[in-house]
């Protein structure tokens, strides 16, 4: 019982940091604890500190976004496919906007970070698929189109937020079509 209570409430730590991480102004620690209903005692014991419940969920979330490329390539269209991803990708940046300085630091700029890899072969997966349906450029670098998406991670938190994601994401999208 108690194991269960525990995971339960890392799953809701980790639930609402993610949403505050994305906000203008994020919350302390304390202000965490409230918001997930539980006590600081009990935030500290799962993460003890601000950047270790920050890496769990970047982690967490990164490894969602993997595992998701393959299943919608399986459900949908590759460019339909394609398009919901990066629709994802934008909500996760969200969370990397209010945490990306951190996030950078613990995966040395991106370049030590497990994830790295898989993420562009997750992106590659895409791009193959849209290059075998003919409706991408064939040549397309998995390494250039994440520094493109690097964009949708630094949109600033306002309320035009998600109209300037999906015309970013336009824009991405058509430089990757065939003409």
């Amino acid at each position: 019982m108690e194991r269960a209570d525990a995971q339960r409430n890392r799953e809701r730590i980790m639930e609402v940091a993610r949403e505050a991480f994305g906000a203008p102004e994020p919350p302390s620690m304390t202000q965490l604890a409230k918001l997930a209903g539980i006590g600081v005692g009990t935030l500290y014991r799962h993460f003890p500190t601000r950047e270790a419940l920050i890496m769990a969920v970047y982690e967490h979330d990164i490894q969602r976004l993997i595992d998701l490329a393959p299943e919608l390539l399986r459900a949908h269209p590759p460019g339909d496919a394609l398009r919901l991803w990066l629709e994802e990708v934008a909500r996760y940046g969200r969370l990397k906007y209010g945490a990306a300085e951190v996030i950078h630091a613990a995966t040395g700029q991106g370049l030590e970070d497990p994830a790295y890899q898989p993420f562009v072969a997750a992106i590659k997966a895409l791009l193959d698929a849209g290059s075998a349906a003919g409706i991408l450029k064939d040549d397309l670098d998995p390494e250039d189109v994440l520094l493109q998406m690097g964009a949708l991670w630094r949109i600033p938190p306002r309320p035009d937020r998600d109209a300037r994601a999906a015309r970013i994401l336009d824009l991405i999208i058509d430089g990757l079509l065939v003409r």
